[in-house]
C-alpha cells in the first residue's frame, strides 16, 4: 500500500502541467483589431536651401486612409499633441495608436494621448516592421511625390501634400483593398475615359465621364 501510495504521487509529480496558451502576436493584434488601429510616423523632408522639413503622417489601418498630415520645422511634443488633436476631433480617435520610440513624443503627447481614450502602443526598438503601414506610406509618398520634387519651403510641401493626399485616398488603388482606393469609389460602366492630371501630371485619375 505505501508502495503504490509513492509510486502515485511521484506520477503526480511529473505529470505534465496544461500548457498556458501563446501570447498574441504583434501581426495578430494588428489583424484583430485593424478597423480600431491608426498609426503615426514623421517623413524627413530635405528642401532647396538643403533645410529639413517634419512631415507629421496619420494612418487609418482599416482602409489605409491617410487621415491627417502637418508640416513643420521643429516637431515638439506640445505641437505633435495638437496635430492629435487635429487628426481626431471629438469621437473620431481610435482605440490604439501606433508609433515608433522617437523622443519626440513627449509627456506632453502621451498625456493628451490617453486624455483622449487611445491606448498607447509603441513598436520595439528597431522594428520598424511593426509600424509597417505607416512606413510603407512613407515610401510609396517618397517614390511616387517627394523623389520627383524640388521643395522650396513650408507651404510648398504642405501644397504638395495636400494634393497627392486627394490622389492617395481618391483614387490610387491598393491591392490589400481589392484594387479599390482608401474611399471607395464606384465603378464607372460607361462614358467616355478622362485623365485629370495630378500634380502636374505626375499622377493621372482616370474617369467616365
Amino acid at each position: 500500500m505505501l508502495g503504490f501510495e509513492v509510486a502515485q504521487s511521484t506520477v503526480s509529480k511529473y505529470t505534465a502541467r496544461p500548457s498556458k496558451p501563446p501570447p498574441q502576436s504583434w501581426k495578430t493584434f494588428l489583424q484583430n483589431h485593424v478597423e480600431a488601429i491608426a498609426a503615426i510616423d514623421m517623413c524627413v523632408v530635405p528642401t532647396l536651401t538643403f533645410d529639413h522639413l517634419f512631415a507629421f503622417l496619420v494612418l487609418g489601418h482599416g482602409r489605409r486612409r491617410l487621415l491627417w498630415f502637418e508640416v513643420t520645422r521643429h516637431p515638439t511634443a506640445e505641437w505633435l499633441a495638437r496635430q492629435i488633436t487635429e487628426a481626431f476631433p471629438w469621437t473620431s480617435a481610435p482605440t490604439y495608436l501606433v508609433r515608433d520610440n522617437d523622443r519626440a513624443y513627449g509627456h506632453v503627447f502621451t498625456s493628451r494621448v490617453r486624455a483622449m481614450g487611445i491606448r498607447d502602443r509603441l513598436i520595439s526598438p528597431g522594428s520598424p516592421w511593426q509600424n509597417g503601414y505607416a512606413e510603407r506610406l512613407i515610401g510609396t509618398l517618397r517614390r511616387e511625390c517627394l523623389d520627383q520634387m524640388v521643395i522650396f519651403s513650408e507651404a510648398h510641401l504642405r501644397r504638395i501634400l495636400s494634393a497627392y493626399a486627394t490622389y492617395y485616398n481618391q483614387a490610387r488603388t491598393h491591392l490589400a483593398l481589392q484594387k479599390d482606393a482608401p474611399l471607395h469609389r464606384a465603378v464607372q460602366r460607361s462614358g467616355a475615359i478622362v485623365g485629370i492630371p495630378i500634380l502636374a501630371g505626375l499622377h493621372h485619375q482616370y474617369v467616365r465621364i
